[in-house]
């Protein structure tokens, strides 16, 4: 086996250690203390008890929906990165964060909660995907930088409208809109739903892990070698869009996990895509989940934003990738 191979093999393996790892310090950490005795006999269906029903009814579903999100996150981001060729391209770029937040933000003003919320911002996400491939595509001379100025204005004008309705709320609901935009975990309803786009997110994409190899270097090779660009730059642009929507939809605006997380996994693994995209979904899962479960204890039994722990994290770990850009490309 050529060690490029064994050297992907050991991350992916260590990142699923790591992942494991991530899961059972968020199921035993929290307010209330469960033993790793206790999390055992809860999941053997044991005698039920305020431990167990701790950990099945909030903890794993909670940590389940943060390793989707961040791993739906973590996937756009790379694939961004490729479709655009810009490493400083993350999920957010095209506006698709902005559109959710305007929807999330005008269902709490309407008095709605859970699912109201979860559908009026996929359905804000879902506008604003339309909105920006339908200008950008415009005459059908469709190019990376004029999706990218269309993304780049979308965004402008759903934080404008976003910034309008925090100035118009009424005090008692302004905590929970500015929770929402800083990224929050504790009103994920299922994981189940976000776990789902996941996957499929990651069985559409794999397939043409190859060609976006080739489109990684550049779109004319790409073409020379018989890859379909302008159909694979759309499909590439609807994944990533609509991992986007869902992760944003079920946890809020969360940053830095799409921007940062590739670079750490290319680093780690290279820069082929059959590879880099599975280790971004598992490097992405493991850091939201371990994320939110410091802002479930840090200062318990309050909850800090964990779109605002993502952010510290991100930005220290971003400064120091920028002195090894040499390394990536």
């Amino acid at each position: 086996m050529p060690s490029s191979r064994r050297r992907a093999l050991f991350v992916l393996t260590a990142l699923l250690l790591l992942a494991g790892l991530s899961l059972g310090a968020a199921l035993l950490a929290g307010s209330v203390a469960v033993s790793p005795l206790e999390l055992l006999a809860g999941f053997a269906g044991g005698e039920s008890s305020l431990a167990a029903e701790v950990v099945l009814q909030l903890r794993l579903p909670r940590a389940l929906s943060g390793f989707a999100c961040g791993g739906l996150l973590a996937l756009a981001g790379a694939l961004m990165q490729v479709l655009l060729r810009n490493p400083l391209a993350d999920p957010y770029v095209l506006g698709i964060s902005g559109g959710a937040g305007v929807g999330a933000l005008a269902a709490i003003l309407l008095g709605l909660s859970g699912l109201g919320i979860d559908s009026f911002a996929f359905a804000g996400a879902l506008g604003a995907l339309m909105l920006v491939f339908g200008l950008a595509h415009g005459d059908g001379s469709w190019t990376q930088t004029r999706l990218l100025l269309t993304g780049v204005i979308v965004a402008s004008g759903c934080g404008a409208l976003v910034a309008l309705m925090l100035s118009l709320a009424p005090e008692s609901k302004l905590r929970g809109m500015l929770f929402w935009l800083m990224g929050d975990l504790s009103q994920s309803l299922s994981p189940w739903p976000t776990l789902g786009f996941l996957a499929l997110a990651l069985l559409l994409a794999l397939p043409f892990a190859r060609e976006l190899n080739l489109l990684a270097r550049s779109a004319e090779s790409a073409q020379t070698l018989g890859v379909a660009v302008g159909r694979l730059r759309a499909l590439v642009y609807f994944i990533a869009a609509l991992a986007t929507a869902a992760a944003v939809t079920s946890a809020g605006s969360i940053g830095f996990i799409g921007l940062v997380v590739p670079h750490l996994a290319r680093l780690a693994i290279g820069n082929d895509q059959r590879l880099l995209l599975p280790a971004a979904v598992l490097a992405g899962g493991t850091l939201l989940m371990a994320a939110d479960t410091l802002a479930r204890t840090l200062i318990a039994p309050e909850q800090l934003p964990v779109g605002v722990l993502t952010a510290l994290l991100g930005v220290p770990i971003f400064l120091f990738l920028l002195t090894r850009t040499g390394k990536y490309r």
